[in-house]
């Protein structure tokens, strides 16, 4: 059975709600190797993340825009020259999936890819350096279903099934630590309702379609895989 994406490519794309960095990242440790000038414009870019934050909860998205771009040089150069400093690492990851949040409020699909493309090789470093840290956990598999699901819209199905699969597995974690959680359980069947199109192994399939039946059955399957997980399993949509 074909079906549609598990979920729209933005429709999780949100500011995360713990983005602003840890204290040491607004400031280069004793001993680094930026230049002065670098440290200077770091802790703009510092600044300027905060007004784009306060821009973007209130609903302007052009100004959080604006100021997530202004911040973002200084950032990743921060991160080039101190790959091994994991607080950076993390304002980078957070800082680009807020101006994907943004990007997105903006209607700009093809800058909300290119912004979870350049993302993924820093969250990817977060999470195998903070592996009890669920939050950051969360967010990347949920921003690696979305680019599966943009891989899968474009017919690139290996493509799309790499980007599952790490994100089932990450979500996996997830669900395991907080079974009860329906969040948690939705991050899940969102990965694994994209791989079950992907994957040449049935047990994908089977699972996606147990899990679908089980979430739809007690309710706990949120309004963007509903859609999805009723057509896998072949059960009526809402009137």
């Amino acid at each position: 059975m074909a079906l549609t994406a598990a979920m729209p490519v933005l429709a999780q794309a949100q500011a995360p709600a713990a983005a602003t960095p840890a204290a040491p990242a607004a400031a280069a440790p004793a001993g680094a190797e930026m230049t002065p000038e670098q440290i200077a414009a770091f802790n703009t870019a510092v600044t300027d993340f905060t007004a784009g934050q306060t821009a973007q909860q209130a609903g302007d998205n052009a100004t959080a825009v604006t100021k997530y771009e202004a911040a973002l040089p200084a950032i990743r150069k921060a991160v080039e020259v101190q790959p091994d400093k994991i607080d950076n690492v993390t304002f980078l990851a957070n800082v680009l999936y807020a101006d994907a949040a943004a990007q997105s409020g903006l209607g700009k699909t093809d800058l909300v890819i290119a912004l979870f493309n350049e993302s993924v090789p820093h969250w990817r470093k977060v999470v195998a350096a903070k592996p009890t840290d669920a939050a950051s956990r969360d967010i990347f598999a949920g921003l690696l279903t979305q680019l599966g699901n943009q891989k899968l819209a474009g017919q690139d199905k290996p493509g799309a099934d790499a980007f599952y699969a790490e994100a089932v597995t990450l979500a996996r974690k997830s669900a395991a630590e907080k079974p009860a959680d329906a969040a948690t359980k939705n991050l899940l069947l969102g990965a694994l309702i994209g791989q079950s199109q992907t994957s040449a192994d049935p047990k994908v399939k089977e699972e996606a379609v147990s899990m679908s039946k089980a979430m739809l059955a007690d309710g706990t399957a949120d309004a963007v895989n509903k859609p999805s997980a009723q057509a896998l399993t072949g059960a009526p949509a809402a009137g």
